[in-house]
């Protein structure tokens, strides 16, 4: 990540849940800082933008936190820095009041991970922590020179940025001008508001797509295996070996697409392909459950164990929360054996000593 902020020369876009206070985050920090430095020296007015999305709550937790970070990076460059903290509707009022640090996290988050450096994207499931630097088994995709799903990631992520609160310098927040406030305004009117701004993303995304499929028709050759398109560069040929479909997921704002994708996966697999799902939280819903068990599909099902939890060892509630999810898998796995699916289900638990896991993916792959 501090090589592609080093290259940087348009824009650097991260979302996270949040940000780390340590010191392998502060390289980080210090390393946007110096990029932003040098493209300023390097002309009168530099073209490069910094845009930081994180969640509210997350990244307001103690004292020195997410906003404390990146305050300085504000007050260095006012004009190119945004950093933006979106908020859940659903925390407001008396539970706002009421429900203490950590279990008011439990209502909603912010919790897309998305890092990109002009055009090169590494979407993943990890936050800017340093336990995801060092010991954390996650997912990182890199996609090199992808101006397509850059622009995508870029226009999302700015999206959900106008309907979050703004940091402000004096580490105070506020909306941007004429959007609904989050937790003081209507719920239901915030809610439209950031359905139409997100949806107006995606939407053009589709048209987009549309466009490209016209031109693919126009070019493509039925004798031949392999898509051939032109490049945007110079009218060279190209070969298209891979498709990249992003996909949403923000259920207050009835947003379903992910939720819709799965499922269809799970409900067009034919006998002879194979699923693969992993979660470092095994918790799914009663929907994906009877999927699973209703298939004829094979499942291949990869869990973090207890010691691997990111909770594992923690104080209080949070200690229980690891047991919690085996119990949670050993009822689903009942209902496996039960129904005699063992051949066909199968449950494996992550251990690597001194490791957490919290890599989550839905793969199906048709032998």
């Amino acid at each position: 990540m501090k090589e592609h902020i080093k290259m940087a020369k348009e824009r650097i876009v991260m979302a996270s849940l949040y940000l780390g206070t340590g010191p392998l985050e502060q390289e980080l920090v210090d390393c946007i800082e110096e990029t932003l430095q040098r493209s300023q020296e390097e002309t009168m007015l530099s073209d490069l933008r910094v845009s930081v999305l994180l969640d509210c709550i997350r990244g307001s937790r103690g004292k020195k936190n997410s906003r404390t970070m990146l305050i300085p990076l504000l007050k260095k460059f006012p004009n190119q820095v945004r950093v933006s903290l979106y908020h859940t509707p659903d925390l407001r009022g008396i539970l706002k009041f009421l429900l203490p640090e950590r279990f008011n996290e439990t209502i909603g988050l912010q919790h897309i991970k998305v890092y990109l450096f002009d055009n090169n994207v590494i979407i993943s499931g990890a936050n800017l922590s340093d336990s995801y630097f060092t010991n954390r088994q996650d997912r990182y995709v890199l996609l090199r020179d992808c101006h397509e799903i850059a622009d995508f990631f870029d226009e999302l992520v700015n999206a959900v940025s106008d309907v979050s609160l703004q940091l402000q310098q004096n580490d105070i927040t506020d909306v941007k001008p004429g959007m609904v406030h989050p937790f003081t305004g209507s719920r239901a009117e915030f809610c439209a508001a950031a359905n139409k701004r997100i949806m107006a993303v995606v939407n053009e995304a589709r048209n987009k797509q549309h466009c490209r499929n016209r031109l693919k028709d126009l070019f493509e050759d039925s004798s031949e295996e392999e898509l051939l398109v032109p490049s945007d560069i110079g009218g060279a040929e190209k070969c298209i070996d891979t498709w990249i479909y992003p996909i949403i997921q923000m259920r207050p704002f009835e947003i379903r697409i992910d939720e819709q994708v799965t499922e269809t996966l799970m409900i067009e697999a034919e006998a002879n392909s194979k699923m693969y799902l992993t979660s470092g939280y095994f918790n799914l819903t009663q929907a994906y459950m009877n999927l699973i068990l209703g298939t004829s599909t094979d499942y291949q099902i990869l869990l973090a164990s207890p010691e691997v939890n990111g909770f594992f060892g923690a104080k209080g509630v949070a200690g229980a929360i690891p047991s919690a999810y085996v119990y949670i898998a050993r009822q689903f796995y009942s209902r496996v054996y039960q129904s005699g699916l063992q051949d066909r289900i199968r449950l494996h638990e992550y251990f690597r000593k001194g490791w957490t896991f919290h890599a989550k993916d839905c793969d199906a792959i048709v032998e």
